[in-house]
């Protein structure tokens, strides 16, 4: 028996042992189909694509075969719930049961933990030096001294362990982010630094769990974030792409500049250095106020080109002041020197890389008139992923729905992967109920908000509740809770009145309710049982047209751009957003797309058979009484 067969073998007998210890006892063919799958992967070396419908119990089965090889794995998560899920639920659940003993840590980015060289300068010079560091008002006192005394008795320093969410000006006054610290070497506190000590747990651990964005920063610094492991799973990989191309690019904001000048300001005494610095705050929004919604091709010109120039000279004379600092000097003057010498050469090095924009790259201006801010991102991740991730770790990717072409936009070696696709467990026909508002008139017409309220008073009355509308847009979520709400009795739940949990949990509790939410609630979001009955969703959700980096890659697809960028793309959304409905077996609901495109669109078998197999229906009347019945039976 070769290897891989060894190891094919000892994981499906630990699934057998670990799912016997579980409430329900009950074996699934689909995870032990995926877990030999990445049991093979791990031995041959080869990288894994597999789309893993919900209800397998993905998690186990990539999380058993890793650990029973032995090698070291990293597993990145796109959501904060999951990464939660799997450091107090089920890496603890399979220490406990799992006859192979392994250890586990996660690790966050640097701004999570609270740093203690900052809380020691808050100790030394109070609240008001702090303020000048981080602007504005000075933070609460007492919140500082409630956050500085946490920090003594805290095992991580980690935000999360809060049992009180702190406020942002807070925070910011007891953390740092990676373009301010200077690292252990460079800091009095390094060998007390929490995120040094999550970074040393995470180096010794044989699982390590971290987010999707942490491991981007990972492979955009070639290797320099995380420690080193021989497999990565990459948990809902449809979201990989963006992610890469986000935290392999460039971002300038006018806060940067400010958040400088501070830095600056608590080392230096020469107002001049510090008021040229803080100026470029202001120039830099002003030069792109007017640019916003622009996508730049070539050399960066204009206003914001002379902003640049006139920048780098201005850091360059106050980095100057800097190093004119003795190493030597006392108190806590050394590490405020190092921070803001980091900082300095961070913004030094993307002002640089902002000059002549690539051919392979997209650059453009975006954001609001108080915080426009220029982007910069490869059109292209292939080429950094192949450098970093497909050549040197072996990968497997997964989530509920991945495009076919998600090996090509990703650049994975043809001959270097295989492709599984594993079914849900859950009986679709019998569950579930597709209904698609096909009479509804077009979405881009001015009569479609007012047929679609008609439509969800319709379907939640019905329902008594029970229902997750979903929106592609925050204009029609509020002028859809505006409206539904003086038109029904039931309660609705608006994404922007509560904290994201506190929503989700008084969503669960009352099934009476009704929640309304935007993209954030389109995936990990999980309501099982009678709560949730309905799910709406008010448009097929396409990108953008005018997104500058879609833009950019329908441009290299060219005549193939729809099929290739804007049809995946909202096909795997459409089907995250429908995932929401049957989390377990007993579920049963509907889900309702007033898209009518849907129905009649050239392209409409593109997004039906991206969705489970359910039962569909055009016909109101056969979906209120499905419903109805679903309603009386709870």
């Amino acid at each position: 028996m070769g290897a891989a067969d060894r190891l094919v073998a000892n994981t499906r007998q630990a699934l057998e042992q670990i799912t016997a210890q579980l409430p329900t006892g009950e074996q699934r063919a689909g995870q032990i189909e995926m877990a030999e799958a990445v049991a093979r992967s791990i031995v041959e070396g080869d990288h894994l694509v597999v789309e893993a419908g919900t209800g397998t119990g993905k998690t186990f089965a990539y999380l058993v075969p890793c650990i029973i090889s032995g090698r070291r794995v990293v597993v990145a998560t796109a959501t904060k719930t999951l990464q939660d899920q799997l450091a107090t639920k089920d890496l603890p659940f399979l220490a406990e049961h799992l006859d192979h003993p392994f250890t586990f840590a996660v690790l966050k980015g640097r701004s999570n933990y609270i740093c203690l060289q900052r809380v020691r300068e808050l100790e030394a010079d109070g609240t008001e030096q702090l303020a000048l560091e981080i602007g504005g008002p000075k933070p609460p006192s007492e919140e500082i001294a409630a956050l500085a005394r946490w920090s003594t008795t805290s095992p991580t320093g980690d935000r999360s362990e809060l049992t009180i969410e702190p406020s942002p000006r807070a925070w910011a006054a007891v953390s740092v982010g990676p373009r301010e610290c200077p690292g252990a070497s460079k800091c009095p506190k390094g060998d007390d630094c929490f995120t040094e000590r999550a970074r040393r747990a995470a180096s010794e651990a044989d699982v390590v769990v971290v987010n999707l964005h942490l491991y981007g920063l990972h492979l955009a610094t070639h290797g320099a974030v995380l420690p080193e492991h021989e497999v990565v799973i990459i948990d809902e990989a449809h979201q990989l792409e963006d992610i890469v191309a986000a935290t392999s690019g460039v971002e300038i904001t006018a806060g940067r500049f400010t958040a400088l000048a501070r830095n600056v300001a608590a080392i230096i005494a020469d107002p001049d250095i510090v008021r040229d610095v803080d100026e470029l705050g202001s120039m830099w929004r002003d030069s792109l106020t007017e640019e916003r919604g622009r996508r730049i091709r070539g050399q960066l010109d204009g206003e914001p080109a002379r902003i640049l120039t006139l920048a780098r000279a201005r850091i360059d004379k106050a980095m100057t002041a800097l190093r004119a600092i003795p190493d030597e000097s006392k108190g806590d003057v050394t590490a405020r020197k190092q921070r803001a010498m980091q900082a300095a050469t961070s913004l030094i090095d993307d002002i640089n890389s902002c000059q002549e924009i690539r051919v392979s790259e997209v650059a453009w201006i975006e954001g609001s008139e108080e915080f426009p801010v220029l982007r910069i991102a490869p059109i292209d991740v292939g080429e950094l992923l192949d450098e970093t991730l497909w050549t040197q770790t072996t990968a497997v990717l997964t989530s509920a729905t991945l495009p076919l072409a998600i090996p090509v936009q990703l650049g994975i070696p043809e001959t270097r992967f295989e492709r599984v696709d594993v079914e849900s467990p859950f009986h679709y026909p019998e569950q579930a109920l597709l209904y698609c508002a096909a009479h509804m008139p077009d979405p881009r017409s001015a009569t479609f908000d007012e047929a679609m309220h008609d439509e969800l008073e319709a379907l939640i009355t019905a329902a008594g509740g029970r229902t997750m509308a979903l929106f592609t847009s925050y204009r029609a979520l509020n002028i859809a809770v505006e409206a539904l709400r003086e038109r029904i009795d039931v309660p609705i739940l608006g994404q922007d009145d509560y904290p994201k949990p506190a929503l989700i949990e008084r969503f669960t509790e009352d099934p009476a309710s009704c929640l309304f939410a935007t993209m954030g609630f389109w995936q990990g979001v999980d309501v099982p049982g009678a709560t949730l009955s309905l799910v709406t969703i008010d448009r097929l959700p396409f990108p953008r047209p005018d997104d500058p980096l879609l833009q950019a890659r329908r441009e290299r697809a060219r005549a193939d751009a729809f099929k290739v960028v804007d049809i995946p793309r909202a096909t795997t959304l459409l089907a995250q957003g429908a995932g929401r409905l049957i989390r377990s077996t007993s579920d049963k609901g509907v889900v309702a797309v007033f898209d009518p495109r849907m129905a009649k669109a050239s392209y409409r078998w593109d997004f039906v058979n991206s969705l489970p197999p359910m039962k569909r229906t055009k016909n109101r009347a056969e979906v209120e009484e499905f419903l109805k019945a679903l309603n009386q039976e709870s």
